[in-house]
């Protein structure tokens, strides 16, 4: 049985009877075959406890411990007391551990920032280092997950903030929503009894050592660390969207080094050797660090795995956007050409439509070129009105449209346009054109005429592979065990509005190249 497919059923045996907790019971067996600990936060009664208990039946053999803290608690209630006969026969102040959490594979902590500092210097220890030191001596820990709880979040100046950072998956516990779930739950009797094939699903102490192994020789693709990278500066500098103010979520060095084994452990899970963009999801539950966080981060965490796609398809999108307005320009310079006198076959275009007038102002000043096609001669002596104004786009420039005697300006200088074979007339003043010198003219007419010239670049190509890409990112999606529905659906809802995109930019490009 693939290790997918395994895990799918032990969670689905040590979920029954547990409503709506599929969500908890996997981030916390990902947690715990990665090695790491999970918070639960959220009210009393809301099943916190029972996560930890049925964890506990996903490893064979296993034995747990849990506590309900309190500002009483001692460190003899949570790591054993201290022995008597060690103490009067040695002289060694060693505990008796047996029974409690040096000794346990699941231990289930709940009302955890009760704890005294005494508790908390010495859990830091164990959940970082899997060690505890009783006595003279180190014990390795068999701890495969710590499942802590509480109601409220640690309180500012307490110095809780390291035991805090050390609860790698975080997740916010609620009651059941589901009306037919809430029924079934308040009327259900029956005592869970496990099927004997639970036996043959449980995880052995051996498979997990042999498991842990793998995982940490999982590789990370490019792909992942570009996602890490785009998360790692969109939360150092975040915007509040009603204030605008500036200001960053903080997650510390050792948390991004355990997130990235986490997303080894969920591609091991799945049976792959390498991280996928589906694996980036989890992180959703590992980087907020207080509630009003939680949307921010998911919509953050969700944008990451199309960031790369979306920056790629925004690229082609303008290159196809430069080159219909190539196109458009190529199609307007024949026009152009078309209108042209024979005497002014040698001007420059610039920017598609315009001449430049070398002997006006700084130089910096354009006409519309079909606009000096259509210019009377000065021999007529009846001067056409003319717009010189700044270009809006360009303040550096200035342009010269001729729009005829009855046309109204908001806003430029109006002025008298005219023009004779070679020189145009502002206000009676005569102006140079920039022209081509006879051997320029000479190498531009050696090129072969072409009203579209395409650039080489396979267009349909890169859109189809942009396609391809969502697609694999939505595969790969809807494969992973560990994205709930509902964030699953906001990232279906992302990857549509970026496939609408993409069929826009697909049209684009069938217009471009096939008019």
């Amino acid at each position: 049985m693939k290790i997918r497919d395994r895990i799918l059923a032990l969670l689905g045996e040590i979920g029954r009877g547990v409503y709506e907790k599929e969500t908890e019971l996997r981030l916390g067996l990902l947690a715990a075959l990665a090695g790491e600990s999970m918070i639960l936060l959220g009210p009393p009664g809301v099943a916190k406890s029972m996560v930890a208990r049925r964890l506990k039946d996903a490893f064979a053999g296993a034995r747990s411990f849990e506590y309900l803290m309190s500002r009483f608690s001692t460190p003899d209630d949570i790591f054993g007391p201290v022995s008597i006969s060690k103490l009067k026969e040695n002289d060694t102040y060693e505990r008796v551990i047996d029974g409690y959490l040096p000794t346990a594979d699941v231990v289930f902590l709940d009302e955890i920032w009760k704890a005294g500092p005494a508790i908390q210097n010495t859990l830091l220890t164990a959940l970082n280092e899997k060690i505890f030191r009783n006595g003279n001596s180190e014990v390795v820990l068999p701890l495969k997950l710590l499942v802590a709880a509480s109601n409220e979040l640690p309180a500012d100046g307490e110095g809780l903030e390291a035991l805090w950072d050390r609860f790698l998956v975080r997740y916010m516990s609620q009651g059941v929503k589901d009306k037919k779930a809430f029924l079934s739950m308040i009327l259900d009797t029956d005592e869970v009894q496990y099927p004997a094939q639970l036996g043959q699903l449980q995880i052995t102490g051996a498979e997990y050592e042999q498991w842990r192994r793998e995982i940490a020789a999982v590789d990370v693709d490019a792909a992942v660390m570009e996602s890490v990278l785009y998360i790692r500066e969109q939360l150092q500098n975040m915007t509040d969207k009603e204030s605008g103010a500036v200001y960053s979520i903080y997650v510390s060095d050792r948390r991004w080094k355990k997130a990235v084994n986490l997303l080894r452990a969920s591609a091991f899970v799945h049976g792959r050797r390498q991280t996928n963009l589906s694996d980036v999801a989890v992180l959703a539950y590992c980087l907020w660090n207080e509630p009003a966080e939680c949307a921010v981060v998911r919509e953050v965490v969700t944008n990451s795995l199309f960031a790369a796609l979306d920056k790629r398809h925004v690229q082609l999108q303008q290159r196809v956007e430069k080159a219909v307005r190539m196109k458009r320009a190529a199609a307007a310079l024949e026009e152009t050409r078309m209108q042209a006198r024979p005497e002014d076959v040698n001007l420059i275009l610039y920017d598609d439509f315009y001449y430049r007038l070398s002997t006006y102002n700084t130089g910096n000043t354009y006409i519309f070129a079909s606009d000096y096609h259509r210019l009377p001669s000065i021999t007529e002596r009846i001067p056409v009105s003319g717009h010189l104004y700044t270009d809006a786009t360009d303040p550096a420039k200035e342009r010269i449209r001729a729009f005829g005697n009855n046309t109204n300006y908001n806003s430029g200088e109006k002025v008298r346009l005219m023009r004779d074979r070679e020189f145009l007339y502002i206000n009676g003043v005569r102006c140079e054109l920039e022209r081509y010198s006879a051997r320029e003219m000479a190498a531009l007419q050696n090129r072969q005429p072409s009203l579209f010239t395409a650039d080489g670049y396979d267009y349909e190509a890169e859109i189809e592979q942009c396609a391809a890409g969502l697609n694999g990112i939505n595969s790969c999606l809807a494969d992973n065990i560990f994205i709930n529905p509902a964030d699953a659906e906001r990232m279906r809802s992302v990857a549509s509005e970026m496939m609408k995109r993409i069929a826009l930019t697909r049209a684009d490009i069938s217009e471009l190249l096939y008019g």
